[in-house]
């Protein structure tokens, strides 16, 4: 793939140079266009464009330094705007519109909370997300509109970030009792990851492929069999803004549904269950992920209600 020479992706590593000489990442006008028209660029999904295709070391090499930035941007961004929504002296969670981003999130939970539905058959009473950050939006949507008794445990290895997300719900008599902060590295997390229903993993934790990998293998050690994992993935273009996670990523996992939104809503959405320890099924599996096509015959009936049919869903039955 002569890739340098596509457009598109001239004008990517065009905003990437930008990006790159910036002397700050912190909200400012400059970094807002930059990020703003990148984002624009890597929206698209009319394109032919496949990342892992890619052969050109420059590109990617470029990409992979490409999403790091984005996740340290994106950092920044959180942490500025729960400093600012936190300073209110009323109920936080008054003001989460302030966040440039808020409309989307309310997109991705409730698009993550339907594709749960369709293979959960409880809701779930305890739900860990790792990887919360300072502005932990998905946990809040989710407690806030969609899972009414549930409890919402957030991991994330940032005492810091923790400190500004507990003083988002600090002053919201429900939620302040149903999130639950934990100050440490996924890594280290190991007794009590089994008590989860429901384990969401976020797009920022593991920002390349080595360590993406590691963080689900440590999950896979830990989780109970029959428990679900949620993780936030990329295509096409979009892969350019934040890491890819394939089905072979998740050995001893049953991968279940992924979700490739072709509106604003830029992450995709893998679901996956854990698996009862049959090493016959995980080798299955295996064979299985070196080749997966998208299956886009079964479309789930509530996202067709709601105007979705031109996503790209790939479903997989349960490993043969």
């Amino acid at each position: 793939m002569a890739c340098e020479n596509n457009l598109v992706v001239k004008q990517i590593i065009d905003l990437y140079t930008q990006i790159s000489n910036l002397e700050s990442l912190k909200p400012s006008k400059n970094v807002d266009t930059l990020f703003g028209q990148l984002v624009s660029t890597c929206l698209p999904t009319d394109t032919d464009i496949d990342v892992t295709k890619i052969h050109d070391e420059k590109v990617k090499d470029m990409r992979s330094h490409l999403i790091k930035l984005c996740g340290e941007a994106e950092g920044y961004l959180e942490q500025h705007f729960s400093t600012i929504i936190g300073s209110f002296e009323d109920n936080p969670l008054n003001h989460l519109h302030i966040f440039p981003y808020y409309n989307n999130y309310l997109k991705l939970s409730k698009l993550e909370f339907d594709l749960l539905a369709q293979h959960t058959s409880h809701v779930p009473t305890k739900i860990a997300f790792i990887g919360s950050g300072p502005m932990p939006l998905t946990s809040i949507v989710l407690a806030k509109f969609h899972l009414p008794n549930t409890t919402i445990h957030n991991f994330d290895i940032d005492s810091e970030a923790n400190t500004l997300a507990s003083n988002l719900v600090s002053r919201d008599p429900d939620l302040s009792e149903r999130m639950i902060f934990h100050t440490t590295d996924v890594l280290n997390a190991k007794e009590g990851l089994d008590q989860y229903d429901v384990v969401f993993l976020a797009a920022l934790v593991g920002m390349d492929k080595e360590s993406k990998v590691k963080a689900i293998e440590h999950l896979e050690q830990h989780m109970a069999p029959g428990a679900v994992l949620m993780l936030r993935s990329a295509h096409g273009l979009r892969a350019f803004l934040y890491p890819i996670v394939d089905s072979c990523d998740l050995k001893g996992f049953e991968v279940l549904t992924i979700y490739h939104p072709s509106d604003d809503v830029v992450n995709s959405v893998v679901i996956a269950r854990k698996l009862g320890g049959s090493s016959e099924a995980s080798s299955s599996q295996i064979e299985r992920c070196v080749i997966m096509p998208c299956n886009c015959s079964k479309i789930h009936a509530i996202m067709n209600s709601r105007g979705m049919k031109k996503n790209m869903i790939e479903e997989f039955s349960a490993i043969e």
